[in-house]
């Protein structure tokens, strides 16, 4: 599949979505390609039929910018009590609708946005589905007090730490000033196990493993079709 294929493959399910959004809702908005394409879709929305929102908070600077440019007002998570519903990609999704997120680095912001919705839906391509995680590094996100400490401790682990680097080689730095490490064991190992482990590791701000979250995927798949998957 080449990428205008993909991408085709992305706004079909961006826009079933973006079909779903209530009128006058408070919405999460999440952040990546897949997103992108659901934000032109509210926009088309909002022109052809008047659509607002009474809030909306999103995970990226990215998506604020582009939520912005289409006449939306976004707000903090901080000035709303919860999201009615948060619609967002995923760089991995298994069949139990458990993900890995945080291949753009906003893992924290996403995990904050996800934890106060009501309702999460995430929209793929076929790419992203796995029956148990795997093919994409867990991102972690450390303090950079101790992340040396950290990277040595997840290495003794044998979770196959590697720093996340810039475009010019540097460790990568998040929004929050803090740094990424991907752990590259895989397939991903006892994902509620690792997850405990990681929420108990002084110096870790957040992970990518999402569980027992999402409600619902949908899945554009090669063949033209539109999956709608919801949780069991």
């Amino acid at each position: 599949m080449n990428k205008t294929e993909q991408d085709q493959l992305k706004k079909e399910a961006a826009t079933k979505a973006a079909k779903m959004v209530e009128p006058n809702s408070v919405l999460g908005v999440g952040t990546g390609s897949t997103v992108a394409f659901f934000i032109d879709a509210l926009g088309e929305r909002k022109e052809k039929e008047g659509f607002s929102l009474k809030h909306i908070v999103t995970t990226s600077n990215r998506s604020k910018k582009q939520l912005e440019g289409l006449g939306f007002k976004v707000d903090e998570l901080a000035d709303i009590d919860q999201a009615d519903l948060t619609v967002d990609g995923a760089d991995r999704v298994d069949d139990n609708l458990d993900g890995i997120k945080g291949g753009g680095g906003a893992l924290t912001l996403e995990k904050n946005v996800a934890i106060n919705s009501k309702k999460i839906i995430w929209i793929v391509d076929e790419s992203k589905l796995v029956h148990h995680l795997s093919g994409f590094p867990l991102p972690v996100e450390v303090l950079p007090v101790s992340a040396e400490q950290n990277f040595k401790r997840f290495e003794a682990e044998g979770l196959k730490p590697q720093w996340r680097l810039d475009d010019e080689g540097k460790r990568y730095v998040t929004h929050y000033g803090n740094y990424i490490i991907d752990l590259a064991a895989d397939p991903t190992p006892v994902p509620h196990g690792l997850a405990d482990y990681l929420d108990h590791t002084v110096g870790v701000v957040e992970h990518g493993l999402f569980l027992d979250m999402c409600d619902e995927v949908i899945i554009a798949h090669s063949d033209g079709t539109i999956e709608d998957k919801k949780k069991k």
